[in-house]
C-alpha cells in the first residue's frame, strides 16, 4: 500500500524581505502566508518548523491511540504538544530536537501499559521515523 500527500510552497523576493505561501491539496492550508519574520522572529504566522511540530503531535497522538488499541485499551483523550528546537550549527540551521508532552485519559490502563504504548508510538510514528533529531517525551496518564 502506498499513500501520497501533496503540499506546495511559493516564495517571492529575497530571504529577509520576501514572502511566501503554503498550500495543501486538501485545502486545509490555502495560500497560508509565511515569511522570514514568522520563521526566525516572533511575528504571528506559520513556518515550516511549526508545521513539522503540528504534524509530529498529530502523528504521535494517532500512533498512541493505535498502540493502546492493540493492548485492548480505549483512550478517552490524548493531548500532545510537540516542541521543536532549531539551532544554528556550523552546518547552518538544524532541527536538533523535538520534545513530546502527552497527557492521556485511558480507563483501565496502568502506568506500565501506558508507558509501553507511548514509547512504541514515539518510535513507530511515521513522522518520528523521518526526523533526524533527538526525540524526547514526557508522557502522563491522567486519573
Amino acid at each position: 500500500m502506498s499513500i501520497q500527500r501533496k503540499a506546495s510552497a511559493a516564495w517571492k523576493g529575497g530571504l529577509k524581505d520576501g514572502k511566501g505561501t503554503v498550500s495543501s491539496t486538501s485545502k486545509v492550508l490555502s495560500n497560508t502566508p509565511y515569511s522570514f519574520t514568522t520563521r526566525f522572529e516572533n511575528t504571528p504566522g506559520t513556518n515550516p518548523e511549526e508545521l513539522i511540530a503540528a504534524a509530529h503531535a498529530a502523528c504521535f497522538s494517532m500512533a498512541l491511540s493505535a498502540q493502546l488499541g492493540n493492548a485492548n485499551l480505549a483512550p478517552e483523550s490524548i493531548n500532545t504538544t510537540a516542541t521543536l528546537t532549531m539551532e544554528k550549527l556550523d552546518a547552518g540551521f538544524t532541527i536538533t530536537a523535538i520534545q513530546l508532552d502527552v497527557t492521556a485519559r485511558v480507563p483501565k490502563a496502568d502506568a506500565a501499559a501506558f508507558n509501553k504504548a507511548a514509547e512504541n508510538a514515539k518510535s513507530g510514528c511515521p513522522v518520528s521515523k523521518v526526523l533526524n533529531a533527538k526525540i524526547t517525551m514526557n508522557a502522563k496518564l491522567e486519573d
